[in-house]
């Protein structure tokens, strides 16, 4: 198993390298980082020469590209012109922030959607498989920002109508908490409950159908059939042969939504005022703050291709024949 990861992560040494050319790429073609500078009135042509000296818009493409990247491969991922402090630091507690949200949203998730995959399989044209396919088709149609604001309206009436709060609106955490340990985390948890909830709702919708698919597919092999022919019980046909191998194809829509979650978060965390990834890319956008775009394409980029390795773990625990391979 060891050397199966081992390669797998030389396999994504070279895909990130390529990821961060694409990035640089990208956002050297974005627009001109001097285009307000321009537009000034009585703005000298020397004086945009030496501020595109500085921010060293006067050297080829390439070169930036292997300056840039040198730095980064050093750690250091530059300087935020907009927050005056380093990238690096700012993205860490940024993205400490949405992690939260991710791997709330993700891991609940992932059980909901096997386990309503997995009872929708196993009664086919019931009351709940109708049920849970219509309800899934209406959270999958429905845009994640325009979720987020009615659960977020929703939470704003509740409070309303109780006198008092229920749900957590605004903000990742309490402005200046001072609780321990377990009170600061309760607090987080009770903030995380609608952003992550509305992650879920649209997550869940895809990745059951997956599943539910999966599992039919699973149950009509012969394997399954010789496992019941030997008198193991439905729970054990279903634990040890039938969702260990229906299991495969929802790693892998979850490994390739991955990169869908975080943009949802983007939109989630703008909605519900969280100081995550999200707000910190609409902030940079609009300052035109370069480093810190091209530090968070890069980071979302490396999350993306971690998020793949993970899938790859687990396809090697769920089948060793793919780690011979």
């Amino acid at each position: 198993m060891l050397g199966f990861i081992l390669r797998r992560i030389l396999v994504s040494i070279p895909v990130l390298a390529v990821a961060s050319f694409v990035v640089f790429l990208l956002v050297a073609s974005a627009g001109d980082p001097l285009a307000d500078l321009r537009a000034l009135p009585g703005v000298s042509e020397e004086t945009i020469r030496v501020r595109e000296r500085e921010l060293g818009l006067d050297r080829p493409l390439l070169a930036r590209y292997g300056e840039w990247a040198g730095d980064v491969l050093r750690g250091d991922l530059g300087h935020s012109t907009s927050l005056n402090e380093p990238v690096d630091e700012l993205l860490l507690r940024r993205l400490g922030v949405t992690f939260r949200l991710v791997l709330a949203a993700t891991v609940v998730g992932v059980v909901l959607a096997v386990a309503v995959g997995v009872w929708s399989a196993r009664r086919p044209g019931s009351v709940f498989d109708h049920s849970s396919t219509v309800l899934s088709f209406v959270f999958f149609s429905m845009p994640v920002f325009w979720l987020a604001a009615v659960l977020k309206d929703l939470g704003i009436r509740v409070n309303d109508l109780v006198g008092r709060r229920i749900f957590f609106t605004v903000g990742e955490e309490t402005p200046g908490l001072d609780a321990g340990l377990v009170a600061t985390w309760a607090d987080r948890i009770g903030h995380l409950l609608l952003p992550s909830l509305t992650l879920v709702l649209i997550s869940v919708a895809g990745w059951s159908r997956y599943q539910r698919a999966s599992m039919i597919e699973a149950l009509q092999a012969d394997y399954v059939r010789t496992a019941r022919a030997k008198g193991l019980t439905e729970g054990q046909v279903l634990r040890r042969h039938a969702l260990r191998n229906a299991l495969l194809p929802v790693v892998t829509v979850v490994a390739l939504d991955f990169s869908t979650i975080l943009g949802g978060a983007v939109l989630t965390e703008t909605v519900f005022g969280w100081k995550g990834m999200g707000v910190l890319l609409v902030e940079s956008l609009q300052e035109q703050d370069t480093d810190v775009v091209l530090g968070w394409l890069l980071v979302t980029a490396a999350l993306v291709i971690v998020g793949n390795l993970v899938a790859d773990v687990c396809y090697g625990l769920l089948d060793p024949r793919i780690r011979r391979g």
